[in-house]
């Protein structure tokens, strides 16, 4: 992942100084004022009723995305590892560099049952498609039968719609539930405000200066013979909206999922984002598209109008506000051309 420009790495690290005008209070100072930090706590997650008897102090994490929510709540103290594949980019660029510097790596591939005992974990954070996942047997129940609880990305909760579909909420709010679910269990309810608050300014702000017109999006994730995705609820559904544009797979009820070329040039997107990560580089898969020749009439394809996020801007992170300053810029000058 390519290091952030100076405005967005400065966008993105008010969650965690007060170097860009935010002013949050730490996690230590947290603690030693809020009492639920030690009591016990019940969370709604994903529909379903949780009750902590206390804080978990040895958390582990699955992927970029959550173990950021953990450290932009300055809760590195609480965590005694995370997993993610080293596909995600450069990290020494992020505002919370320090956690990564402080938390330990357990694995450069998903969490397995066997990293969680090895860390002997109290709490794993993880998600749908995002760690927990039936075909390894590694799932929020056969965790619990280990005597280690779970907590469920919101972004990732299953709907019902499907065996598989996910999303219950918009992303955004998906994005704010669990800031504030984390906030209420480990005593930082301060700081998760505080992050919620600025996250919110941030985007009125991008909102504000929208486009009239709102250009047609299609996040390409990857595939070829047939692309990958992003639904209603997948964090790119608002990142693409709040910064101006209409996601053209607003309609498809579920986050992240395949679909078919034909509904992408009946759609006749005017950009295409493409999500930065893996063994397939972001020019390579910009190179695709443009050759691609089913889509050769396609205005984004026409105009070339193409604009490269990272992974972690378009999971739920908190990273989207950055994502979605961005993104607003690309539009609105794509709008004024």
């Amino acid at each position: 992942m390519r290091k952030l420009l100076a405005a967005a790495l400065c966008l993105a690290a008010t969650v965690t100084a007060t170097g860009c005008g935010a002013n949050v209070e730490s996690a230590k100072d947290a603690k030693s004022t809020s009492g639920s930090a030690e009591k016990a706590v019940t969370l709604t997650n994903c529909g379903q009723k949780i009750t902590f008897d206390k804080a978990p102090e040895r958390v582990v994490t699955n992927d970029v995305g959550i173990t950021e929510l953990m450290f932009a709540l300055g809760l590195e103290d609480r965590m005694a590892g995370f997993a993610m594949p080293d596909d995600k980019g450069d990290l020494s660029g992020v505002p919370w560099k320090d956690g990564y510097d402080k938390v330990k790596w357990l694995s450069k591939d998903q969490l397995t049952k066997e990293n969680v005992l090895d860390a002997n974990a109290d709490l794993v954070f993880a998600g749908w498609n995002y760690g927990f996942r039936e075909d390894a047997g590694f799932t929020p129940d056969a965790l619990k039968k280990l005597g280690v609880p779970s907590y469920i990305l919101t972004e990732s909760c299953r709907n019902g719609r499907s065996e598989t579909s996910r999303g219950i909420m918009p992303p955004l709010d998906a994005l704010y539930t669990d800031l504030t679910n984390l906030g209420k269990l480990f005593g930082v309810e301060k700081r998760a405000a505080t992050l919620i608050a600025d996250f919110r300014k941030q985007i009125a702000d991008v909102r504000s200066e929208a486009p009239a017109k709102s250009p047609r999006v299609f996040l390409y994730d990857s595939g070829q013979d047939q692309p990958f995705t992003s639904g209603r609820f997948a964090a790119p559904e608002q990142i693409i909206t709040e910064a101006g544009g209409v996601n053209v797979m607003h309609d498809v009820e579920d986050s992240w999922t395949t679909v078919g070329w034909e509904s992408v040039v009946q759609r006749d997107p005017d950009v295409i984002v493409i999500c930065d990560y893996g063994d397939v580089t972001a020019e390579q898969k910009k190179k695709f598209l443009l050759s691609y020749a089913p889509l050769r009439g396609v205005s984004a394809i026409k105009n070339k109008r193409i604009f490269v996020l990272d992974y972690v801007d378009l999971v739920e992170s908190p990273r989207n506000p950055s994502a979605i300053a961005r993104l607003g810029t690309y539009l609105k000058t794509v709008s004024e051309s």
